[in-house]
């Protein structure tokens, strides 16, 4: 039993309805004999859309590609997983720039020098000694500049 010519049919209806092209292999056709039977006999574009009407020929739903992997994926990344080798594109340097990391240790350097001024922890010129210090690299964070200040017999205090 031939229904090319109806799918065909069905096809352009439910083009048109939908505002979007629908294709042959979407749609479906009532299995059972007898409706079988009523679709093989419908010629016209009239008798289609009366068979779609009563059900007999419907059109299946568009399949999309789910994002819920993408999704959950995406959320562990915020986490900061999936951060191994394998997923890695540029170097380190691309990925942590080193401009970038000196930018922040002698932020916090300097701000942490400011603060111990304006508390007078230190010296004006004291600060301007440590100032240099850190602006020529010496310290790798701010506590390793606190721990470099204490050798130097500075009391900081707040550790204890």
């Amino acid at each position: 039993m031939m229904i090319t010519n109806q799918k065909r049919l069905a096809a352009e209806i439910f083009s048109k309805r939908e505002g979007r092209k629908v294709g042959v292999h979407r749609i479906w056709v009532d299995p059972s004999p007898q409706a079988l039977d009523e679709v093989a006999n419908a010629v016209q574009k009239e008798d289609v859309r009366r068979l779609i009407e009563e059900g007999i020929i419907k059109s299946r739903p568009l399949v999309g590609t789910s994002r819920s992997r993408a999704r959950k994926a995406s959320a562990q990344k915020a986490k900061g997983r999936r951060t191994g080798h394998g997923s890695r594109k540029g170097s380190a340097n691309a990925r942590h720039p080193r401009k970038s990391r000196w930018m922040r240790t002698i932020r916090a350097q300097r701000k942490e020098l400011k603060s111990m001024r304006e508390s007078e922890s230190i010296t004006a010129s004291e600060y301007r000694y440590y100032y240099r210090k850190a602006k020529g690299g010496s310290y790798r964070s701010v506590s390793h500049m606190r721990s470099n200040m204490e050798i130097d017999g500075i009391e900081l205090g707040g550790e204890q």
